[in-house]
Protein backbone atom coordinates (compact mmCIF):
# COMPACT_ATOMS: atom_id res chain seq x y z
CA UNK A 1 0.00 0.00 0.00
CA UNK A 2 0.74 3.60 -0.68
CA UNK A 3 0.89 6.65 -2.24
CA UNK A 4 0.57 5.09 -5.64
CA UNK A 5 -2.40 3.40 -4.95
CA UNK A 6 -3.92 6.94 -3.75
CA UNK A 7 -8.07 7.33 -3.97
CA UNK A 8 -9.06 10.87 -5.63
CA UNK A 9 -11.13 12.58 -3.33
CA UNK A 10 -15.03 12.11 -3.66
CA UNK A 11 -18.23 14.12 -3.18
CA UNK A 12 -18.54 12.05 0.21
CA UNK A 13 -15.12 12.91 1.44
CA UNK A 14 -15.81 16.64 0.73
CA UNK A 15 -18.92 16.33 2.46
CA UNK A 16 -17.16 14.91 5.87
CA UNK A 17 -14.45 17.69 5.71
CA UNK A 18 -17.12 20.07 5.80
CA UNK A 19 -18.81 18.68 8.85
CA UNK A 20 -15.30 18.51 10.67
CA UNK A 21 -14.01 21.80 10.04
CA UNK A 22 -17.44 24.23 8.61
CA UNK A 23 -18.60 24.77 4.98
CA UNK A 24 -16.72 27.81 5.22
CA UNK A 25 -12.93 26.58 5.35
CA UNK A 26 -13.38 23.20 2.47
CA UNK A 27 -12.44 25.41 -0.46
CA UNK A 28 -12.92 24.23 -3.88
CA UNK A 29 -12.71 27.08 -6.68
CA UNK A 30 -10.17 27.20 -9.00
CA UNK A 31 -8.56 30.68 -8.16
CA UNK A 32 -8.07 29.52 -4.17
CA UNK A 33 -6.37 25.84 -5.71
CA UNK A 34 -3.95 28.13 -7.99
CA UNK A 35 -3.11 30.66 -5.12
CA UNK A 36 -2.05 27.70 -2.40
CA UNK A 37 -0.59 25.81 -5.67
CA UNK A 38 2.87 27.64 -5.76
CA UNK A 39 5.17 28.60 -3.12
CA UNK A 40 8.06 31.16 -3.03
CA UNK A 41 9.87 27.98 -4.94
CA UNK A 42 11.25 28.66 -8.50
CA UNK A 43 8.07 29.21 -10.70
CA UNK A 44 6.37 25.94 -9.86
CA UNK A 45 2.71 25.99 -9.57
CA UNK A 46 0.23 21.83 -8.56
CA UNK A 47 -3.04 22.38 -7.95
CA UNK A 48 -4.57 20.44 -4.81
CA UNK A 49 -8.21 19.17 -4.88
CA UNK A 50 -9.22 20.62 -2.07
CA UNK A 51 -7.99 22.99 0.42
CA UNK A 52 -8.65 23.02 4.13
CA UNK A 53 -8.56 25.18 6.78
CA UNK A 54 -8.59 24.02 10.19
CA UNK A 55 -8.89 25.23 14.17
CA UNK A 56 -7.79 23.03 15.63
CA UNK A 57 -5.52 19.95 16.37
CA UNK A 58 -8.55 17.61 16.99
CA UNK A 59 -10.11 18.86 13.43
CA UNK A 60 -6.40 18.01 12.07
CA UNK A 61 -6.68 14.43 13.16
CA UNK A 62 -10.55 13.61 12.33
CA UNK A 63 -8.82 14.84 8.74
CA UNK A 64 -5.95 12.82 8.89
CA UNK A 65 -7.62 10.04 9.80
CA UNK A 66 -9.82 10.03 6.92
CA UNK A 67 -6.94 10.71 4.26
CA UNK A 68 -5.27 8.05 5.81
CA UNK A 69 -7.67 5.38 5.50
CA UNK A 70 -8.36 6.60 2.07
CA UNK A 71 -4.71 6.99 1.09
CA UNK A 72 -5.53 10.30 -0.27
CA UNK A 73 -2.22 12.90 -0.14
CA UNK A 74 -1.74 15.58 2.20
CA UNK A 75 0.06 18.55 2.01
CA UNK A 76 0.90 21.07 4.85
CA UNK A 77 1.46 24.38 4.30
CA UNK A 78 2.26 27.57 6.46
CA UNK A 79 2.28 30.85 5.31
CA UNK A 80 3.73 29.79 1.69
CA UNK A 81 7.60 31.58 1.55
CA UNK A 82 9.38 28.42 0.99
CA UNK A 83 11.95 28.37 -1.32
CA UNK A 84 12.33 24.26 -1.66
CA UNK A 85 9.12 23.24 -2.90
CA UNK A 86 8.07 21.45 0.40
CA UNK A 87 4.62 22.76 0.62
CA UNK A 88 3.91 22.25 -3.15
CA UNK A 89 0.84 19.49 -3.54
CA UNK A 90 2.17 17.83 -6.41
CA UNK A 91 0.43 14.37 -5.86
CA UNK A 92 -2.92 16.89 -5.46
CA UNK A 93 -5.27 15.29 -2.77
CA UNK A 94 -5.68 17.77 -0.05
CA UNK A 95 -3.92 20.78 1.08
CA UNK A 96 -4.07 21.36 4.85
CA UNK A 97 -3.36 25.00 5.62
CA UNK A 98 -2.43 26.03 9.53
CA UNK A 99 -3.22 29.50 8.90
CA UNK A 100 -6.02 29.96 10.76
CA UNK A 101 -4.02 28.69 13.75
CA UNK A 102 -2.58 31.76 14.31
CA UNK A 103 -2.58 32.34 18.64
CA UNK A 104 0.10 32.76 21.10
CA UNK A 105 -1.15 30.60 23.62
CA UNK A 106 1.14 31.48 26.49
CA UNK A 107 4.14 33.72 27.31
CA UNK A 108 6.01 32.35 30.90
CA UNK A 109 7.98 35.00 31.94
CA UNK A 110 8.93 32.82 34.90
CA UNK A 111 10.10 29.89 32.93
CA UNK A 112 11.41 32.22 29.61
CA UNK A 113 9.59 30.22 27.30
CA UNK A 114 6.31 30.67 25.08
CA UNK A 115 3.51 28.10 23.67
CA UNK A 116 2.32 29.01 20.31
CA UNK A 117 0.00 27.47 17.21
CA UNK A 118 1.90 26.91 13.89
CA UNK A 119 -0.13 29.59 11.88
CA UNK A 120 1.67 32.82 13.79
CA UNK A 121 3.49 35.10 11.57
CA UNK A 122 7.38 35.00 13.41
CA UNK A 123 7.62 38.22 13.72
CA UNK A 124 4.67 38.86 15.77
CA UNK A 125 5.67 36.21 18.04
CA UNK A 126 9.18 38.01 18.08
CA UNK A 127 7.84 41.39 19.22
CA UNK A 128 5.06 39.82 21.63
CA UNK A 129 8.17 38.21 23.48
CA UNK A 130 10.18 41.30 23.01
CA UNK A 131 7.09 43.39 25.19
CA UNK A 132 7.81 41.63 28.05
CA UNK A 133 11.79 42.01 27.87
CA UNK A 134 12.37 38.39 26.18
CA UNK A 135 14.10 37.27 23.23
CA UNK A 136 13.46 34.68 20.37
CA UNK A 137 16.44 35.13 18.20
CA UNK A 138 15.59 32.80 14.87
CA UNK A 139 14.77 35.35 12.07
CA UNK A 140 14.82 34.40 8.91
CA UNK A 141 14.37 37.26 6.02
CA UNK A 142 10.72 36.23 5.18
CA UNK A 143 10.09 37.04 9.29
CA UNK A 144 7.48 39.51 8.39
CA UNK A 145 5.23 36.78 6.40
CA UNK A 146 6.25 33.22 7.28
CA UNK A 147 5.20 31.55 9.99
CA UNK A 148 6.52 29.76 12.98
CA UNK A 149 5.58 25.95 12.00
CA UNK A 150 7.03 26.67 8.92
CA UNK A 151 10.15 27.70 10.53
CA UNK A 152 9.56 24.76 12.46
CA UNK A 153 9.39 21.90 9.28
CA UNK A 154 12.89 23.43 7.68
CA UNK A 155 14.67 24.34 10.98
CA UNK A 156 14.93 27.82 9.79
CA UNK A 157 17.78 30.16 10.78
CA UNK A 158 18.80 33.87 9.92
CA UNK A 159 21.15 36.24 10.31
CA UNK A 160 21.61 35.95 14.55
CA UNK A 161 22.10 32.57 13.49
CA UNK A 162 26.04 32.82 13.87
CA UNK A 163 25.47 33.57 17.68
CA UNK A 164 22.24 32.29 18.74
CA UNK A 165 21.90 28.97 16.72
CA UNK A 166 18.91 27.59 14.68
CA UNK A 167 15.57 27.40 15.81
CA UNK A 168 16.23 23.62 16.66
CA UNK A 169 18.18 25.15 19.52
CA UNK A 170 14.88 26.64 20.58
CA UNK A 171 12.48 24.39 20.53
CA UNK A 172 11.35 22.09 23.65
CA UNK A 173 8.23 20.34 23.25
CA UNK A 174 5.74 19.75 20.23
CA UNK A 175 2.54 18.77 19.80
CA UNK A 176 1.93 16.89 16.98
CA UNK A 177 -0.75 15.07 14.81
CA UNK A 178 0.39 11.69 12.79
CA UNK A 179 -0.72 10.87 9.91
CA UNK A 180 -2.97 8.31 11.45
CA UNK A 181 -4.23 11.14 13.08
CA UNK A 182 -3.39 10.71 16.96
CA UNK A 183 -2.36 13.52 18.80
CA UNK A 184 0.84 13.38 20.53
CA UNK A 185 3.61 15.44 22.43
CA UNK A 186 7.17 14.94 21.37
CA UNK A 187 8.81 15.96 24.80
CA UNK A 188 8.84 18.29 27.87
CA UNK A 189 8.50 21.74 28.49
CA UNK A 190 11.60 21.53 30.46
CA UNK A 191 15.47 22.65 28.98
CA UNK A 192 16.76 19.21 30.05
CA UNK A 193 15.75 16.01 28.61
CA UNK A 194 17.28 12.34 28.44
CA UNK A 195 14.44 10.58 28.38
CA UNK A 196 13.78 8.34 25.66
CA UNK A 197 14.42 9.34 21.74
CA UNK A 198 14.43 13.19 21.01
CA UNK A 199 11.11 12.96 18.72
CA UNK A 200 11.16 16.86 19.49
CA UNK A 201 14.33 17.23 17.73
CA UNK A 202 13.61 14.66 15.15
CA UNK A 203 10.57 16.23 13.76
CA UNK A 204 12.09 19.67 13.51
CA UNK A 205 13.39 20.16 9.78
CA UNK A 206 11.83 17.33 8.50
CA UNK A 207 9.82 19.49 6.66
CA UNK A 208 6.12 18.09 7.03
CA UNK A 209 6.75 14.83 5.90
CA UNK A 210 6.52 13.06 9.68
CA UNK A 211 3.15 14.91 11.34
CA UNK A 212 1.35 17.96 11.64
CA UNK A 213 2.59 20.31 14.60
CA UNK A 214 -0.27 22.06 16.16
CA UNK A 215 1.16 23.35 19.28
CA UNK A 216 4.57 24.48 19.73
CA UNK A 217 6.69 25.24 23.06
CA UNK A 218 9.63 27.41 22.17
CA UNK A 219 12.39 28.78 25.13
CA UNK A 220 13.52 32.23 25.29
CA UNK A 221 16.33 34.26 26.23
CA UNK A 222 16.53 38.28 28.46
CA UNK A 223 16.64 40.92 25.23
CA UNK A 224 19.73 42.18 25.00
CA UNK A 225 19.79 46.06 25.53
CA UNK A 226 21.97 47.20 22.76
CA UNK A 227 23.42 46.46 19.24
CA UNK A 228 25.66 47.96 16.65
CA UNK A 229 25.44 47.75 12.86
CA UNK A 230 28.44 48.88 10.25
CA UNK A 231 28.97 47.67 6.78
CA UNK A 232 31.86 47.39 5.13
CA UNK A 233 32.72 47.42 1.15
CA UNK A 234 35.25 45.71 -0.22
CA UNK A 235 36.44 45.84 -3.79
CA UNK A 236 37.03 41.93 -3.95
CA UNK A 237 34.81 39.38 -3.57
CA UNK A 238 36.65 36.74 -2.09
CA UNK A 239 37.94 39.07 0.19
CA UNK A 240 35.22 39.25 2.11
CA UNK A 241 34.88 35.58 2.55
CA UNK A 242 38.38 35.88 3.66
CA UNK A 243 37.27 38.18 6.53
CA UNK A 244 34.64 36.37 7.54
CA UNK A 245 37.03 33.60 9.08
CA UNK A 246 39.46 36.23 9.88
CA UNK A 247 36.74 38.18 12.15
CA UNK A 248 36.11 34.60 14.53
CA UNK A 249 39.75 34.20 14.08
CA UNK A 250 40.59 37.22 16.04
CA UNK A 251 37.94 36.20 18.73
CA UNK A 252 34.67 37.77 17.96
CA UNK A 253 31.43 36.55 17.61
CA UNK A 254 29.07 38.85 15.69
CA UNK A 255 25.23 38.86 16.37
CA UNK A 256 24.91 38.84 12.91
CA UNK A 257 27.38 38.65 9.72
CA UNK A 258 26.14 38.96 6.51
CA UNK A 259 27.26 38.99 2.78
CA UNK A 260 25.40 40.78 -0.04
CA UNK A 261 27.21 40.75 -3.09
CA UNK A 262 27.02 44.31 -5.10
CA UNK A 263 24.64 43.13 -8.24
CA UNK A 264 22.22 41.97 -5.72
CA UNK A 265 22.71 45.02 -3.91
CA UNK A 266 22.32 47.14 -7.03
CA UNK A 267 19.16 45.13 -7.50
CA UNK A 268 17.75 45.52 -4.47
CA UNK A 269 18.78 48.71 -3.76
CA UNK A 270 16.63 49.74 -7.15
CA UNK A 271 13.86 48.02 -6.02
CA UNK A 272 12.91 49.65 -2.45
CA UNK A 273 13.87 52.86 -4.10
CA UNK A 274 17.19 53.36 -1.13
CA UNK A 275 20.46 54.96 -1.20
CA UNK A 276 21.43 53.99 2.22
CA UNK A 277 24.44 51.83 0.66
CA UNK A 278 26.91 53.73 -1.51
CA UNK A 279 26.54 51.73 -4.97
CA UNK A 280 30.02 52.18 -6.87
CA UNK A 281 31.87 50.10 -9.91
CA UNK A 282 34.90 49.45 -7.36
CA UNK A 283 32.77 47.79 -5.10
CA UNK A 284 32.05 44.02 -5.32
CA UNK A 285 30.56 43.03 -1.87
CA UNK A 286 29.78 44.59 1.31
CA UNK A 287 29.87 42.53 4.62
CA UNK A 288 26.82 43.29 7.22
CA UNK A 289 28.45 43.31 11.05
CA UNK A 290 26.15 43.30 14.00
CA UNK A 291 27.08 42.80 17.76
CA UNK A 292 25.21 42.96 20.61
CA UNK A 293 24.95 42.81 24.52
CA UNK A 294 24.34 44.57 27.59
CA UNK A 295 27.50 46.96 27.38
CA UNK A 296 27.14 49.45 25.03
CA UNK A 297 31.03 50.50 25.71
CA UNK A 298 32.28 46.85 25.25
CA UNK A 299 30.32 46.65 21.89
CA UNK A 300 31.87 49.59 20.33
CA UNK A 301 35.10 48.69 21.40
CA UNK A 302 34.44 45.48 19.97
CA UNK A 303 33.51 47.51 16.79
CA UNK A 304 36.43 49.78 16.67
CA UNK A 305 38.89 46.58 16.49
CA UNK A 306 36.50 44.59 14.27
CA UNK A 307 36.93 48.04 11.61
CA UNK A 308 41.16 47.91 12.52
CA UNK A 309 41.15 44.28 11.57
CA UNK A 310 39.10 44.51 8.51
CA UNK A 311 42.07 47.70 6.75
CA UNK A 312 43.98 44.54 6.23
CA UNK A 313 41.73 44.07 3.15
CA UNK A 314 41.16 46.22 0.27
CA UNK A 315 37.82 47.92 1.46
CA UNK A 316 36.17 51.25 0.94
CA UNK A 317 35.19 53.78 3.81
CA UNK A 318 33.35 51.83 6.90
CA UNK A 319 29.68 52.97 7.35
CA UNK A 320 28.53 52.78 11.31
CA UNK A 321 24.44 53.22 10.87
CA UNK A 322 24.28 55.68 13.48
CA UNK A 323 20.48 55.09 15.18
CA UNK A 324 17.60 52.86 15.11
CA UNK A 325 16.51 54.06 11.52
CA UNK A 326 19.85 53.41 9.91
CA UNK A 327 20.10 50.57 11.09
CA UNK A 328 16.28 49.19 9.93
CA UNK A 329 17.27 50.40 6.31
CA UNK A 330 20.12 48.53 5.95
CA UNK A 331 18.03 45.78 7.34
CA UNK A 332 15.31 46.49 5.16
CA UNK A 333 18.03 45.71 2.17
CA UNK A 334 19.18 42.87 3.24
CA UNK A 335 15.92 41.15 3.81
CA UNK A 336 14.39 42.29 0.28
CA UNK A 337 17.26 40.54 -1.53
CA UNK A 338 15.80 37.05 -2.41
CA UNK A 339 13.03 38.66 -3.63
CA UNK A 340 14.41 41.53 -5.24
CA UNK A 341 16.79 39.27 -7.48
CA UNK A 342 13.64 36.93 -7.72
CA UNK A 343 11.85 39.44 -9.65
CA UNK A 344 15.02 41.04 -11.53
CA UNK A 345 15.15 37.23 -12.99
CA UNK A 346 17.05 35.35 -10.89
CA UNK A 347 14.45 32.69 -10.63
CA UNK A 348 16.39 29.17 -9.42
CA UNK A 349 17.88 29.63 -5.75
CA UNK A 350 20.33 27.46 -3.76
CA UNK A 351 21.00 27.59 -0.30
CA UNK A 352 24.60 26.04 0.18
CA UNK A 353 26.59 25.69 3.83
CA UNK A 354 29.63 25.03 3.72
CA UNK A 355 32.62 25.68 6.94
CA UNK A 356 33.49 29.50 7.28
CA UNK A 357 37.12 29.04 5.67
CA UNK A 358 35.93 27.71 2.96
CA UNK A 359 33.37 30.66 1.20
CA UNK A 360 36.28 32.28 -0.88
CA UNK A 361 36.74 28.96 -2.41
CA UNK A 362 33.00 28.70 -2.89
CA UNK A 363 32.47 32.02 -4.30
CA UNK A 364 35.54 31.87 -6.85
CA UNK A 365 33.70 27.92 -7.54
CA UNK A 366 30.10 29.36 -8.31
CA UNK A 367 32.17 32.17 -10.59
CA UNK A 368 33.88 29.91 -12.40
CA UNK A 369 30.74 27.31 -13.13
CA UNK A 370 28.91 30.11 -14.48
CA UNK A 371 30.74 30.61 -16.70
CA UNK A 372 30.94 27.28 -17.90
CA UNK A 373 27.23 26.38 -17.96
CA UNK A 374 26.48 29.96 -19.34
CA UNK A 375 24.69 31.28 -16.50
CA UNK A 376 25.08 34.25 -13.79
CA UNK A 377 24.86 33.65 -10.31
CA UNK A 378 24.35 36.43 -7.48
CA UNK A 379 26.10 35.53 -3.90
CA UNK A 380 24.11 36.66 -0.45
CA UNK A 381 23.50 34.85 2.72
CA UNK A 382 24.60 33.91 6.21
CA UNK A 383 28.73 34.52 6.08
CA UNK A 384 28.80 34.19 9.28
CA UNK A 385 28.25 30.65 9.49
CA UNK A 386 28.94 30.01 5.85
CA UNK A 387 25.31 29.46 4.89
CA UNK A 388 25.44 31.08 1.24
CA UNK A 389 22.43 31.74 -0.76
CA UNK A 390 22.97 31.26 -4.53
CA UNK A 391 20.96 33.01 -7.03
CA UNK A 392 20.96 31.85 -10.62
CA UNK A 393 19.32 33.55 -13.69
CA UNK A 394 19.80 31.64 -17.44
CA UNK A 395 17.92 33.06 -20.26
CA UNK A 396 15.29 30.90 -21.01
CA UNK A 397 15.25 28.63 -18.06
CA UNK A 398 12.85 29.69 -14.74
CA UNK A 399 12.94 26.57 -13.35
CA UNK A 400 15.42 24.14 -12.09
CA UNK A 401 13.01 20.95 -11.69
CA UNK A 402 13.43 18.51 -14.79
CA UNK A 403 15.67 20.88 -16.70
CA UNK A 404 18.63 19.11 -17.90
CA UNK A 405 21.27 21.21 -18.16
CA UNK A 406 20.44 22.92 -15.38
CA UNK A 407 20.46 19.75 -12.89
CA UNK A 408 24.02 18.98 -14.78
CA UNK A 409 25.22 22.50 -13.24
CA UNK A 410 23.36 22.09 -10.04
CA UNK A 411 25.07 18.83 -9.44
CA UNK A 412 28.61 20.42 -10.00
CA UNK A 413 28.00 23.26 -7.52
CA UNK A 414 26.20 20.86 -5.04
CA UNK A 415 29.48 18.15 -5.74
CA UNK A 416 31.53 21.70 -4.82
CA UNK A 417 29.78 22.31 -2.25
CA UNK A 418 30.36 19.00 -0.95
CA UNK A 419 34.08 18.54 -1.84
CA UNK A 420 34.55 21.96 0.80
CA UNK A 421 33.46 19.70 3.14
CA UNK A 422 29.67 21.11 3.29
CA UNK A 423 25.85 20.04 2.20
CA UNK A 424 23.27 21.53 -0.01
CA UNK A 425 20.82 23.14 2.15
CA UNK A 426 21.00 25.14 5.47
CA UNK A 427 18.03 26.61 6.16
CA UNK A 428 15.71 26.03 3.14
CA UNK A 429 15.51 21.61 2.98
CA UNK A 430 15.62 19.49 0.83
CA UNK A 431 11.68 19.45 -0.52
CA UNK A 432 10.57 18.38 -4.17
CA UNK A 433 13.26 20.15 -5.55
CA UNK A 434 16.60 18.86 -4.40
CA UNK A 435 15.90 15.05 -3.06
CA UNK A 436 17.69 14.27 -6.35
CA UNK A 437 20.61 15.51 -5.62
CA UNK A 438 20.89 13.94 -1.94
CA UNK A 439 23.18 11.09 -3.03
CA UNK A 440 25.89 13.69 -3.53
CA UNK A 441 25.87 13.83 1.07
CA UNK A 442 23.87 10.55 2.03
CA UNK A 443 25.03 6.87 1.37
CA UNK A 444 22.80 4.22 0.79
CA UNK A 445 22.82 3.26 4.67
CA UNK A 446 21.65 7.32 5.30
CA UNK A 447 18.74 7.19 2.86
CA UNK A 448 17.49 3.25 4.02
CA UNK A 449 17.26 4.63 7.57
CA UNK A 450 15.61 7.95 6.73
CA UNK A 451 13.17 5.96 5.36
CA UNK A 452 12.16 3.92 7.65
CA UNK A 453 11.94 6.46 9.94
CA UNK A 454 9.16 7.72 7.13
CA UNK A 455 7.48 4.45 7.16
CA UNK A 456 7.34 4.33 10.84
CA UNK A 457 5.20 7.81 11.26
CA UNK A 458 3.63 7.60 8.11
CA UNK A 459 2.96 3.75 6.67
CA UNK A 460 0.36 4.47 4.21
CA UNK A 461 3.33 7.35 2.62
CA UNK A 462 0.45 9.87 2.69
CA UNK A 463 1.97 12.67 4.32
CA UNK A 464 3.82 15.54 2.02
CA UNK A 465 4.72 12.25 0.19
CA UNK A 466 7.44 12.63 -1.90
CA UNK A 467 9.41 15.50 -0.70
CA UNK A 468 12.48 14.61 0.61
CA UNK A 469 13.05 11.60 -0.99
CA UNK A 470 10.74 9.12 -2.69
CA UNK A 471 9.61 5.81 -1.01
CA UNK A 472 9.41 2.66 -3.58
Amino acid sequence: MGIGNKQRLTTDHIVRFKEIVGETYVLLDGDTLFNYGHDETEALNYLPEVVIKPRTAEEISAIMKICNQDLIPVTPRGAGTGLSGGALPHLGGVLLSTERMNSILEIDEKNFLVITEPGVITEVLMDAVKEKGLFYPPDPSSRGSCFIGGNIAENSGGPKAVKYGVVRDYVMNLQLVLPNGEIIWTGANVRKNSTGYNLTQLVVGSEGTLGIVTKIVLKLLPFPKYDLLMLVPFKQLEQAGEAVSAIFQAGFIPSALELVEIDALKIVSKMVDSTAVPVTDDIAAHLIIEVDGNNREVLMQDMEAIGNLLTQYDIGEIYFADDAQQKAELWKLRRRVAEAVKIAGYSIEEDTVVPRAALPALIRGVKELGKKYNYHAVCYGHAGDGNLHIRIKKEGVQNSLDDPAMIESIRAMFELVHKLGGTISGEHGIGLIQKGYLDIVFNETHMRLMKEIKKSFDPHNILNAGKIFDLN
